[in-house]
């Protein structure tokens, strides 16, 4: 077991690719699942809310998906600045109780292209799929 005072965090520097003119930190990349919440709300446009978002995840990533993974990765993209969240009208089905929509801000989508940049790079010059060797 590592306690705190044993951890060290190291920050890391790679560029994106050649055309690209600045660094990133290896933390700031989207992991796979946030690409997946925000490629939803993309897709997903102005119907972009909890529920929706969440059957548009479990679609594409072709598994089941807790609620509350979606959930927590929304907060933690809103709080990152990549997307907005406003609440809508209440409706009779939801005994009045308002949705929660998401739009994709700017910065999300800047964040989406530098990931998509950064997986080309990291697959450039192997063949897919890998094989083992024998």
């Amino acid at each position: 077991m590592f306690s705190k005072s044993h951890l060290r965090i190291q920050k890391i520097w790679l560029p994106l690719s050649e055309s690209c003119d600045y660094n990133v930190v290896v933390a700031d990349i989207l992991g796979s699942f946030e690409q997946a919440v925000l490629l939803a709300v993309v897709r997903l446009e102005s119907g972009a809310y909890g529920r929706a978002i969440l059957k548009e995840v479990q679609l594409r990533l072709a598994r089941d998906v807790a609620a509350g993974a979606v959930q927590a990765t929304l907060e933690r993209l809103e709080r990152k600045g990549l997307v907005r969240s406003r609440l809508g009208s209440g409706t009779p089905i939801r005994d009045g109780r308002a949705r929660r929509f998401y739009t994709v801000l700017s910065e999300g989508l800047h964040a989406l292209n530098d990931a998509r940049k950064t997986h080309e790079s990291v697959w450039r010059g192997l063949a897919r799929p890998l094989k083992a060797r024998t």
